[in-house]
């Protein structure tokens, strides 16, 4: 192959992938449609979104929000988790994943993920359940359901709520059952990168109805369902979606189907290319259900294989042959300014506090299989999936062609 880019040679691709958000007439018209109304605060578009997407996920309700983080957050307080609770959850994940446990003064327990599925790993759940312990929180990262199976045998054993993180995960299923209520509730993103979206707003769904009165009330100021609009009952927020932002998503929706197609199809060009490149694995490739968002494609960059190179000028390298490859998050979560406590906060509630009854310190926690990952894997943003076949095959070059030269980026 002809001498790397990162070294002044040919890239493999000079065209750009898919843009991202991709919209058309469908969002021009309905944005129109909105304004025109003067009806642009929570209305008859949202309640359709929230029908509709509940729907698709198989979910009997749907409650929107302004974002994933405050769906979290929503979702926790209708599950009465609070001050003294403790909440597992992985450390591969985005923040809010955490912060929206600390946000309701409860204490993140960090649980390790699986080598290859990049989940929470169950039995890793188990040693981590305490007295204390309230909710689980699993992440069914880059869209790769988490084994909900064996969560929610756990969770029965002890008592727990479930709170799913689908916030990567828009038309995935488990075993022939979209995610999202699959547990006591879900929480879904819809922030700007993501695969259906309204450059911010979130939604839980659930299939219990007084849970989701809860929910309502609480992104709804506390009010009570089908109560006089100037009595609140819980200390709620404004936490409501506005008219333009389901307008939006309305259309979204209606090609998600087939972009989830679109980007199944890709990751199997990428599988299949991939899978014979010495330094490069596979992860999370054991079927769990016949649909798969993919909000990221993820592999794992052994560097042995590759002459030795670091992880980052492995990415550097592609990145100049015109891949737009990631390394992801720097480190887990409980090694982050926050939890390690050399930010401004937090220093008292829920991590120095009485209800809790001992002072929370995450320089000692551990998780191997976390920290492997962030050493290791590589990300593909969603909008490289939409591509086309001959794009998957370009990505596939690249990476040959960097381990091919290899030698050069010592």
């Amino acid at each position: 192959m002809s001498e790397l880019a990162v070294k002044g040679g040919k890239p493999v691709r000079t065209k750009s992938f898919p843009e991202w958000p991709m919209y058309d007439e469908c969002e021009e018209k309905a944005l129109l449609d909105v304004l025109r109304s003067r009806k642009w605060w929570y209305g008859e578009r949202v309640r359709e979104f929230e029908e509709k997407f509940a729907s698709y996920q198989d979910a009997r309700f749907g409650i929107t929000t302004t974002s994933g983080t405050t769906a979290l957050q929503i979702a926790l307080t209708a599950a009465g988790v609070g001050a003294g609770d403790e909440v597992i959850v992985p450390p591969y994940t985005f923040v809010a994943t955490a912060t929206a446990v600390l946000a309701v003064n409860a204490v993140p327990v960090f649980a390790d993920i699986g080598r290859d599925t990049l989940n929470l790993d169950p039995e890793a759940v188990r040693r981590a359940v305490t007295e204390k312990t309230k909710a689980i929180i699993p992440v069914h990262f880059a869209g790769y359901p988490a084994d909900m199976d064996e969560l929610k045998e756990i969770a029965q054993e002890h008592g727990l709520t479930i709170i799913e993180d689908a916030c990567h995960a828009w038309g995935t299923d488990y075993k022939g059952r979209k995610v999202g209520a699959i547990g006591s509730m879900g929480a879904f993103s819809f922030q700007a990168s993501k695969n259906i979206t309204s450059s911010e707003g979130g939604i839980i769904l659930t299939d219990d109805e007084e849970l989701a009165d809860l929910c309502r009330s609480y992104s709804n100021c506390g009010r009570g369902k089908d109560r006089p609009w100037y009595e609140h009952y819980i200390l709620g927020g404004n936490y409501r979606m506005t008219e333009f932002q389901a307008s939006i998503l309305l259309c979204q929706l209606a090609r998600l189907d087939d972009q989830v197609t679109r980007r199944m199809e890709s990751a199997k060009v990428l599988d299949e290319g991939l899978r014979e490149v010495e330094g490069i694995e596979l992860l999370q490739q054991e079927p769990k259900g016949k649909r798969r968002s993919y909000h990221l494609y993820c592999f794992r960059y052994v560097q042995e294989g590759f002459a030795g190179v670091p992880r980052e000028k492995f990415i550097e390298a592609l990145n100049a042959e015109g891949i737009p490859a990631a390394p992801g998050y720097p480190f887990p979560l409980y090694r982050n300014p926050l939890f390690e406590r050399r930010g401004q906060g937090p220093r008292y509630c829920p991590l120095s506090c009485p209800y809790y009854g001992k002072e929370v310190d995450y320089t000692k926690v551990r998780c191997p299989n976390a920290e492997q990952a962030c050493r290791e894997v590589v990300w593909l943003p969603q909008t490289v999936l939409l591509g086309s076949k001959e794009d998957m095959e370009d990505i596939v070059r690249a990476v040959r062609k960097v381990r091919e030269h290899a030698g050069e980026l010592q």
